[in-house]
């Protein structure tokens, strides 16, 4: 009885033991495997088999970009003032077999060397050009980094810069800068307001006036075509009755002529004529040179009948 319990023991044991050499490495990982001490090889995504106590996992790396976060670290600029800055890093890596036995602690690495690239770069720069150079040292930073890094089997992706943080009276100095640098601004907006309000005031006032003139200009016009329409129209009233006294005496003297009549009678009936022609407002009569010596014997002819 007792072989049998320590045959099922040692059969459990084999089977836990084969089980234990089987692996399946994840997507996104690789597993670092040294034999005796040595490496061995590198695993990538599937399934894998181990030799029993002699192979072995030593290191479990993750292939997904990954992000470290650093403590802010002092600085110093090229004008002495002392800030504190701390950045992000976006590493990959890209290399399993140097990421397990390039560094001790790669991200202690990344850290240490990240503050000392920083202070470089900062150390080159004045406080102004720092606040407003934040691409220019994550680019700088970025490449340091990278090459740094390459032997570790370690990409760096990209660095930010997540916070600068100036000394308390630098912040004060800016914050007065800004608020004045604010009032100024408002100051210009508020002088260019005022002066595209007068612009458009006077703008108005001149099309105003503009109008008025254009205004007047068309009432005079027409007020001329009224008084010349007005003045045609008496033209052609009196035209048509001239035209209807000459066609009346013109009337007369052929019902005279008809009934016999001699030249003599014609003509005074002509002078006639003239006469209330003349009685209008026409200043200037023009009589015909063959009645013209009939005028004194008319004259004559109304004194005697007298």
């Amino acid at each position: 009885m007792g072989g049998i319990i320590a045959l099922v023991v040692i059969l459990i044991l084999i089977v836990m033991i084969l089980l234990s050499c089987i692996k399946i490495v994840p997507q996104a990982h690789a597993y670092v495997v040294e034999r005796l001490g040595a490496y061995q090889q590198t695993w990538s995504v599937g399934l894998h088999l181990k030799v029993p106590f002699i192979d072995k996992v030593a290191k479990r790396v993750i292939l997904k970009e990954q992000v470290v976060d650093f403590a802010p670290q002092p600085v110093i600029t090229k004008d002495n003032v002392t800030m504190r800055i701390d950045t992000v890093v976006f590493f990959q890596i890209t290399d399993p077999k140097l990421f397990a036995y390039g560094v001790e602690n790669p991200i202690m690495a990344i850290e240490n060397l990240t503050a000392t690239t920083l202070r470089n770069i900062i150390g080159e720069m004045e406080l102004d050009q720092t606040l407003t150079s934040r691409e220019v040292i994550n680019t700088k930073m970025r490449a340091s980094l990278d090459i740094a890094t390459d032997p570790w089997g370690i990409k760096v992706n990209r660095v930010e810069l997540k916070n600068i943080i100036p000394p308390a009276a630098i912040q004060d100095a800016m914050e007065k800068q800004m608020k004045a640098e604010r009032e100024r601004r408002e100051a210009i907006l508020r002088a260019e307001g005022e002066k595209k309000s007068t612009v458009l005031v006077a703008e108005g006032q001149k099309e105003s006036a503009i109008l008025e003139a254009e205004a007047e200009k068309q009432s005079a016009i027409l007020r001329a075509e009224a008084q010349k329409e007005k003045m045609i129209r008496e033209a052609e009233g009196e035209a048509e009755a001239i035209l209807k006294v000459q066609k009346a005496t013109a009337d007369g003297i052929r019902m005279i002529r008809e009934a016999g009549a001699d030249e003599a009678v014609l003509k005074i009936k002509s002078l006639e004529a003239f006469e209330k022609a003349a009685d209008g407002q026409a200043t200037k009569i023009i009589i015909p040179s063959e009645i013209q010596g009939l005028a004194g014997l008319a004259a004559s002819a109304k004194e005697i009948l007298k």
